[in-house]
């Protein structure tokens, strides 16, 4: 990997990672950035001393950049990135990979049809206790999974979404918490427990319902294809944000993840593995936030360095539509009269 170009389009609050990602990386250079917010651009502009545009079309047509990091509004994922793709230009999109799953789908085309790459950002799956738990679930030393458990429960105020009108609207952000906090820890629990083929629950708005037209509370029951069994439970009625939990009972052992990993194995054995064990790197601060998870350098570090390989990166969009078909299902059942906006 030499000098390659970046680019990050999309300079709000997450953009700061991305941004101190390619800093850290040698070989790999800002070239520039885009907003369409004047101020927003003007500092980024400013604070990373690279040209600035204020749409991804005249940045790609002029800069040519190697690799889009795409930090956008959710409506507008899809797009970009497919937007970059067809040209050729490698992609790192953010959480969800698309605002709906007609956009979601038009994206996993699109990859498809492109030689270049393309990351969708569940980086929590590098945190070193999700990276234990699948290495354990899969080897199968622990028997098969018999069921699981996971919640979600953090804090949000109406302040977070009128900074970001998008965030509390269908329109802008394809749903409420469920696709903007909740579905790191939905892709985690389908990753490490299988493929979901059903579900049922609901989804709703407790105590910010004067500010957004989306859920802040949700929950549900899924069945996997290996035969277990999931719940879930999510809000953003929480008066902190707390740990994620995430429990897996296997035939032989119980995995159970608050921040740091138990595992209590049937002969009585335990075994913890603590949160930032593996990756003393993330020690150091990154300017983001302690509830994007901890690997975000991990994630774009390992993008870089598999660029030259043929094979798809392994959180591609045909991998990342997982967790959006089962965000989008639960809507359907939660919200049958929008079926439209929220598909």
């Amino acid at each position: 990997m030499t000098d390659l170009k970046a680019a990050v389009v999309g300079c709000g609050d997450v953009s700061a990672v991305h941004l101190q990602a390619i800093a850290d990386l040698p070989g790999a250079r800002l070239a520039a950035v885009c907003d369409t917010d004047s101020d927003r651009l003007e500092a980024a502009t400013t604070a990373h001393n690279v040209p600035g545009f204020p749409d991804h079309i005249s940045l790609l047509d002029t800069i040519r950049p190697d690799v889009v990091h795409i930090a956008t509004p959710h409506n507008t994922h899809a797009s970009i990135a497919a937007d970059c793709l067809q040209r050729g230009v490698n992609v790192i999109v953010e959480k969800p990979l698309a605002h709906t799953l007609e956009e979601g789908l038009r994206l996993v085309e699109a990859a498809k049809a492109s030689r270049a790459k393309i990351a969708v950002c569940f980086q929590n799956r590098y945190n070193a206790t999700a990276q234990a738990m699948h290495k354990l679930i899969h080897s199968g030393e622990l028997g098969a999974v018999v069921g699981a458990s996971a919640t979600v429960m953090w804090h949000r105020n109406a302040d977070y979404y009128t900074s970001r009108p998008w965030r509390g609207s269908w329109e802008g952000g394809g749903g409420g918490l469920m696709m903007n906090q909740a579905i790191h820890t939905v892709d985690l629990l389908q990753w490490l427990v299988g493929d979901v083929v059903s579900l049922t629950g609901n989804s709703s708005t407790r105590v910010l319902g004067e500010t957004i037209a989306v859920e802040d509370t949700a929950e549900f029951l899924a069945e996997h294809a290996n035969g277990a069994r999931s719940i879930f439970y999510a809000s953003l009625a929480n008066s902190v944000n707390a740990p994620i939990t995430l429990d897996i009972v296997t035939e032989k052992a119980a995995l159970c993840l608050r921040r740091d990993l138990t595992v209590t194995y049937g002969d009585g054995r335990v075994e913890v593995t603590p949160e930032r064990e593996r990756h003393p790197e993330n020690e150091a601060p990154t300017g983001g936030r302690a509830y994007w998870g901890l690997s975000h350098e991990l994630l774009i570090k390992d993008f870089y360095a598999r660029i030259g390989d043929p094979a798809p990166f392994w959180i591609d969009p045909d991998e990342a539509f997982k967790s959006l078909a089962i965000v989008k299902e639960l809507y359907r059942q939660s919200y049958p009269t929008q079926l439209k906006a929220v598909s």
